[in-house]
Formats: C-alpha cells, sequence, structure tokens
C-alpha cells in the first residue's frame, strides 16, 4: 500500500514530543518541531532527520515560520495546557486540517470534551489520565504484568509469567490450550532476549513471558483454570501525588479499595485531602525506608510507585518487593530505564509518554487512508518490541470470504483474534473475515501496518480483484 508521507508540526519537545518525533520520524513523515529551547532543537536535528523552528509555538508568527499552513497535522504537546490549547486554535485559523492537544489539568479535561468541537480539535491525549486507566486495569488482575483491550473492550491481550511454582512449565502450548478451557491464543512469547511467534509444539519454559489473546469475559475462568494468582486487591498504598494518583485513587475507591498516599509536598497533600475524602493523605518522604514501614508496606496488597524520578520509582519498588508485596507497578519516564526495571524483578512498568504516544501514532496512521480498513487500536507489547493492531473489515476488500489458508500473511504477522457480532472466534486455517469484523493483528514493531491490506503477500487473487473492480 503507498503511503500517504505528511506533514506533521509537532510543539514542544519534552517527554511526549520527543517520543512522537523520533516514532513519526522513522514512519517517514516530514516532520517540524517547534520548542524555545536552543538545546532541545540543536539535539533533534543531530539525531533525527527533521526541520525545527525556535520561538513560542502559540504565536502566529512562529507557526507561519514552521508553515504549519501547510501541515496535515498539529500536535501540542508542551507542558502547559493552556499554550497547547492555544496552539491548536492558531493552527485552525492557518488552515491546518487537524490538531491534537495534551491536557493534564483534571479540572480542563471534564468539560474541554464538551468544546472540542468548538475549539476544533481532532483529539485530546491525558497521558496521566491514560497511566491512572492502565494501572487501575492492572490492579483488577493482579496475575497480569500487562492488559491492552480491543472491540470497544470485549477482547484483551494479556501479559503472563510463567513463574517458577507453575503447572505450566514443560507443557506444550496446545496443552496449555486444553488446560485454559476457554478460547485463547498465545500470540508472542518472550523467553530471554527473544521474541517468538510459537506453534502448538511450543514447550514453556519458566520465566516465559506469554502474550494471551482472549475474551474479556473469559480472563476471571483463564485465572482459575492455569492456576495464577486469584488475590484480590483491597489496598493500594500510592507514594506521589501528583495527577495520576489522584486519577487512579479516584476509580479505586469508586470500586471500593481503600486507598493511602504518601506526598512530601504539604500543599498538594492539602489538595488531594480536599478532593480525596475517603483516601488517607500522609505528608512524607515515600523514599524513606522508616516512612513505608510505618505505614505498613508489607501488610498492603499493592504499591504503586509514582513519584517525577525513576530512580526513587525504582528503589521504593524493590523495597516493597523485598517486603513481599504481591502487586507493585512502577511509573517511568525515561522509557530507557524499562529494561533495567525489568532486570530487578520490577515486571508492572507504565510509561505516561508511550501511552499517550501511542494513542496518537493510531491516529496519524489513520488519516489519510484511502481504504475504511484503517487502525482503531494500537498497542505495543513485549516491551515495545511488537504492535498489536485493531481493524474494522470494509466491503469493499479483496480478501473477504476467502480462507485464512487461502491467504498469505507476510513474515511476522499474526492474526490473533476475529470479533464478528459479539462472537470472539480465535482463528483457524478455515476461518475467513467478512464485512464489519474486527480483526486483531500481531506483528513486530519494524513493520509499518496502516490497514489490512497491508498483512497479506501480494497474490494471484488479489490482482483479480483489483481487475474486476476496474
Amino acid at each position: 500500500m503507498e503511503i500517504h508521507i505528511m506533514r506533521i508540526a509537532i510543539v514542544g519537545d519534552g517527554k511526549v514530543g520527543s517520543a512522537l518525533t523520533e516514532q513519526l520520524a522513522k514512519e517517514g513523515h516530514d516532520i517540524v518541531v517547534i520548542d524555545s529551547n536552543k538545546a532541545v532543537l540543536r539535539e533533534a536535528v543531530e539525531e533525527l532527520d527533521v526541520m525545527v523552528v525556535h520561538g513560542n509555538g502559540a504565536t502566529l508568527k512562529v507557526q507561519e515560520l514552521a508553515d504549519v499552513e501547510h501541515s496535515d497535522l498539529l500536535i501540542a504537546a508542551t507542558s502547559a495546557d493552556e499554550i497547547n490549547l492555544l496552539c491548536c486554535i492558531i493552527a485552525r485559523k492557518l488552515g491546518c486540517p487537524h490538531t491534537i492537544a495534551r491536557v493534564r489539568n483534571p479540572e480542563y479535561a471534564h468539560q474541554l470534551y464538551f468544546l472540542k468541537d468548538e475549539l476544533g480539535l481532532s483529539m485530546m491525549v491525558n497521558p496521566e489520565l491514560a497511566a491512572a486507566s492502565e494501572i487501575f486495569r492492572l490492579l483488577q488482575f493482579p496475575s497480569f504484568l500487562q492488559r491492552d483491550s480491543f472491540a470497544k473492550g470485549r477482547v484483551e491481550i494479556v501479559e503472563i509469567e510463567v513463574r517458577g511454582e507453575s503447572k505450566l512449565i514443560g507443557k506444550k502450548l496446545a496443552e496449555l490450550y486444553k488446560t485454559a478451557r476457554v478460547k485463547v491464543l498465545v500470540c508472542a512469547v518472550e523467553r530471554g532476549d527473544d521474541v517468538l511467534i510459537p506453534d502448538g509444539n511450543f514447550k514453556l519454559r519458566k520465566h516465559d513471558k506469554l502474550y494471551v489473546t482472549a475474551s474479556s469475559k473469559d480472563l476471571a475462568k483463564l485465572i482459575h483454570n492455569l492456576g495464577l494468582e486469584r488475590r484480590k486487591i483491597r489496598n493500594v498504598l500510592i507514594v506521589g501525588g501528583g495527577n495520576i494518583a489522584y486519577y487512579l485513587a479516584e476509580d479505586l475507591i469508586a470500586s471500593g479499595v481503600d486507598v493511602k498516599i504518601i506526598e512530601i509536598d504539604p500543599e498538594r497533600c492539602l489538595l488531594l485531602a480536599e478532593a480525596l475524602p475517603r483516601a488517607t493523605v500522609i505528608e512524607a518522604d515515600g523514599s524513606e525506608r522508616g516512612v513505608l514501614d510505618s505505614e505498613g508496606i508489607g501488610g498492603t496488597d499493592a504499591v504503586v510507585t509514582l513519584t517525577n524520578i525513576d530512580e526513587e520509582n525504582l528503589i521504593i519498588s524493590m523495597y516493597a518487593d523485598f517486603a513481599g508485596v504481591s502487586k507493585v507497578i512502577t511509573k517511568i519516564n525515561r522509557t530507557e530505564y524499562h529494561e533495567v526495571f525489568r532486570d530487578r524483578g520490577i515486571e508492572c512498568v507504565v510509561s505516561p509518554k508511550e501511552l499517550c504516544s501511542h494513542e496518537i501514532v493510531r491516529y496519524v496512521r489513520a488519516m489519510h487512508n484511502t481504504t475504511e480498513d484503517s487502525i482503531i487500536t494500537l498497542h505495543r507489547i513485549v516491551g515495545g518490541r511488537m504492535e498489536a493492531l485493531e481493524f474494522k473489515a470494509n466491503e469493499n476488500t479483496w480478501y473477504l470470504g476467502m480462507t485464512l489458508s487461502q491467504l498469505r500473511l507476510k513474515k511476522d504477522i499474526l492474526i490473533a483474534c476475529i470479533s464478528r457480532q459479539g462472537e470472539i472466534i480465535i482463528p483457524q486455517g478455515s476461518d475467513s473475515i467478512r464485512p464489519g469484523d474486527t480483526v486483531i493483528v500481531v506483528t513486530t514493531a519494524e513493520k509499518i501496518v496502516h490497514d489490512l491490506n497491508d498483512i497479506f503477500e501480494e497474490q494471484e487473487e488479489r490482482f483479480r480483484f483489483r481487475e474486476a473492480r476496474e
């Protein structure tokens, strides 16, 4: 498929902006970065094939210098919500057809959804809210290291580690499928540094990490039948009282979980105590062992570390693990530390900037596609080394009605699931894709997939389909 190369302006080259710049430049788009920090722009030019403009992206003059008028998309990702909104308003006035704003303030986030169309925003993203939602979902099923949802929440890909005492050790995947007694597909296995797309004869080993596709309604059965830990989270200790802590505490309290937040800033403690009257807010340094012990870390069901310093989060998480906490979730700002955390036994890691950038990349890939079966959802799995993508099949594509055994998928691509009118299908060779189906595809991150046509090899049936249409 020929991909439309877009001109994209990114205002703000901080955590989210730099992640987007790197990914979208890698995908071949023309990127112009706008920032008031010359050092940041110099680094962007040295490391990536991008253009830069120095200045305030919320001014008409700077946007004209960046030729935003002729850009396909402007992404405003500065640290200030008001600046981001103003950037998008100016870009729309100049004629830029698509704008995305990062909005973090909880007070703005709720009301801006009502004003989204009036402001001309194509999309709003909130990294902190996305991170809180991800953490909440992980706390619902503590056995899973990662959960990604598809098909409006009906399908999930979950990460499971084969632990030392697991009855899965030594079993072939074909046996696992029998043991699970629900429809599942292991779409990837991480073994040490290797990532594998396994078949039914693949034999499981200790410490393998499985990425399992299943219906959301079958997750509880899957946990039970595979003998995974079924402990319910009843109380959570959160270290760090920023916006993620606020959003997460709201969700946890609403679901009946006891929440304790440790925050060092006295003013922030007062705000949290007022906004979350059912939470226990402690003014203290959560990185101190004495504080953690006095607040009963050893008797806590789950610990979530949300300070702004990765090193602090790592140390607190390691101590929580040492203290016997069964579920530890850690926020990271610098994704290059991901492997460091995993090497230290901290498996549940959440990156707000990655969650945010994935959502924007999904939107970008869906733009300007000529087909209707463009990407709906995008998640990175296996530490970002693979992508899981969701598409909706339309009526006018060549592969409809053909069985999967008749189609040739490109290397390192797997159809993990088909959702059809509420039915979850783990596909076999005799299955086919029909109009309206939701199709979930897993592929290596190096392969850029924009729509369903991209997953198949060119073949005679495809050419015949084209000829018939012409």
